[in-house]
């Protein structure tokens, strides 16, 4: 029986010592700005998966990588050393998918926002097709009688009820 609980604590205590390890103990060079987003534990304690993002382009989040993976063996040290836990998990780092996914969200709203304001524009100065009310409204009295009976009698056009007279 896995404890969820015990493993969301051991993750976050994990997410911050990696964090406070990588600004303060880890000097190496090709480490850009890399901010730890999220881990997660397995049930039993014996993996974590630590998501990261880098700021900047394809290069440094290149290298960041390559820092993360020569600095593994310290910071999981660091990490059985402030955790207290039987067994030290491995660490796997994971370049986290969010910004990008965010940033594809924005183009799709700002190429929304594009098509709304064009639609906008579009039907700033259009008219109605037909009529300005297109539903039907009750007939008037005026109006009934300037038909004059024409419509409704029922008395010329012969019946459909099947019977000849």
């Amino acid at each position: 029986m896995t404890d969820t609980a015990r493993a969301r604590k051991l993750a976050d205590r994990i997410r911050v010592v990696v964090a406070e390890t990588l600004q303060r103990r880890i000097k190496d060079p090709r480490l850009g700005y890399v901010t730890i987003t999220d881990t997660r534990v397995t049930g039993d304690l014996r993996e974590a998966t630590v998501f990261y993002t880098v700021y900047g382009d394809d290069e440094e989040r290149a290298a960041s990588a390559a820092a993360l993976e020569s600095a593994k063996g310290v910071l999981r040290s660091e990490v059985g050393r402030q955790t207290g836990v039987r067994f030290t998990p491995s660490l796997t780092f994971v370049p986290d998918a969010l910004p990008e996914n965010a940033r594809t969200i924005d183009d799709l709203l700002a190429r929304a926002r594009a098509s709304d304001a064009q639609v906008r524009q579009a039907s700033s100065g259009a008219t109605y097709a037909g009529e300005p009310d297109p539903y039907r409204k009750p007939a008037r009295e005026e109006d009934e009688e300037e038909a004059g009976g024409a419509e409704g009698t029922g008395e010329a056009g012969g019946g459909t009820d099947g019977e000849d007279a």
